[in-house]
């Protein structure tokens, strides 16, 4: 079972720092309505621009930690339940902004995902 777990982290660490880090720009088939990068994503949200700086910033902290969570136990359930939050959020907006259900899959997967890491931990 632990290196199952540690193959999730890895799976949603990297996904997340590759979707905020090196993928924040480009065009993907999950970005919410027709936004070619996540500034353009965050507005079809009707989200402000401070608030997309807010997420990278946890996202991508979160993610480092839930990484580094192999390593340091202790870092594990908020990594996990901080992630699984922000996916639920991101879930939201999707349905907030009725994109078809194939564009909120990622976010929902990393939702669950994280929710087996964290209970994992508990």
């Amino acid at each position: 079972m632990e290196i199952f777990i540690i193959v999730l982290k890895l799976i949603v660490g990297l996904s997340i720092l590759n979707v905020w880090l090196v993928r924040s720009k480009k065009a993907t088939a999950w970005r919410g309505g027709d936004a070619n990068n996540i500034a353009e994503e965050f507005k079809n949200y009707g989200l402000p621009v401070w608030f997309m700086y807010v997420i990278r910033a946890a996202k991508v902290g979160l993610a480092i930690l839930l990484i580094a969570s192999i390593y340091f136990p202790q870092f594990e359930s908020i990594a996990a339940f901080g992630i699984a939050f922000l996916m639920l959020g991101a879930v939201s907006m999707h349905i907030k902004i009725s994109d078809p259900l194939k564009k909120s899959l990622p976010a929902f997967t990393f939702l669950v995902l994280s929710l087996v890491i964290g209970f994992n931990a508990v």
